[in-house]
């Protein structure tokens, strides 16, 4: 059986390569936690580190392990705090797993605004994690609802789903560029344009899938630059760097730097789903579920 502490020890280790700073960290000596990576490495019959006189470093088979190993610590650390607040009697509180579009498109302020004007003393945690985490947290009762881009399969066990939203793209540009004074802007005009791609860390081809909307919508970007989000983006088209597409719930950040426009052969959007278990074991669960889609008009 695996001992958390170990996976504890073992993930300090992995993120720093270097034992005495994860003993530091964890507020321990160097040699039992020498010890207590041997034992697991020992246990599990894997190597997990490659070690030599001037560094430790993972092993591939201990990349794999690092991933699975935060996780379940995810897992132990929600299921922690959900038996502590069990423990003192309250409804257990709830656990929402969310993406950032969840946020900006005003769905889950909505939702907890709402909810504390009904029930103020519900304490929520909020975990910002990958759809495939959200799912297994679903079914693992660690997450109540979750927050996704994509819905669960239609056929699955445990969960079901419904949208909630719906945010079409929209073209920003730099104000000053020579399309912004078009009154009508053509796909046509877009090839070839320098483009800022917004990255999608949840899609391990999102480049590809990125190109191939924009060939489908008659013009192929030139990328020149990648934003790791939105407000990233419109910043740099604002320094006249180059075009990108973001969602309207986010136009309204835009500065006077940049154009807004709507394209009407354009029909790209970020979607956004709610998804849970199909069995209800508490009402807070149900009623939250249930605000959820009456903020975003989903019921």
């Amino acid at each position: 059986m695996l001992d958390l502490r170990q996976l504890r020890y073992f993930v300090a280790v992995a993120e720093t390569e270097h034992v005495g700073q994860a003993a530091e960290r964890l507020h321990i000596s160097q040699s039992p936690l020498s010890r207590q990576i041997a034992q697991l490495e020992k246990n599990l019959g894997l190597t997990l580190f490659e070690r030599s006189q001037q560094r430790i470093r993972l092993t591939r088979d201990g990349q794999v392990f690092l991933a699975e190993s935060r996780a379940l610590l995810r897992h132990a650390d929600r299921l922690e705090n959900l038996g502590r607040r069990l423990g003192r009697g309250e409804e257990g509180g709830l656990c929402i797993g969310y993406v950032a579009d969840a946020i900006h498109t005003g769905i889950l302020p909505g939702a907890l605004r709402a909810l504390h004007d009904t029930n103020p003393d519900v304490h929520i945690a909020l975990y910002n994690l990958v759809p495939n985490a959200q799912f297994e947290g679903l079914r693992q009762r660690s997450l109540d609802i979750a927050l996704v881009h994509e819905p669960p399969s239609a056929d699955d066990p445990d969960l079901l789903a419904a949208p909630l939203f719906q945010d079409p793209l929209l073209l920003v540009l730099p104000a000053r560029h020579p399309l912004a004074a078009k009154a009508e802007i053509a796909p046509g005009d877009l090839d070839g344009q320098a483009w800022i791609a917004i990255e999608n860390a949840q899609d391990p081809a999102w480049r590809d899938t990125f190109i191939a909307a924009c060939a489908a919508a008659g013009f192929t970007p030139d990328i020149r630059l990648d934003a790791a989000e939105p407000l990233t983006a419109l910043g740099l088209v604002a320094s006249g760097l180059g075009l990108a597409f973001v969602q309207k719930s986010m136009a309204g950040a835009t500065t006077e730097e940049v154009e807004v426009r709507e394209l009407p052969w354009h029909d790209g959007c970020v979607r956004l789903w709610a998804a849970w278990h199909r069995v209800d074991l508490r009402p807070v669960v149900t009623s939250f579920r249930a605000t959820v889609l009456r903020t975003s008009g989903a019921e």
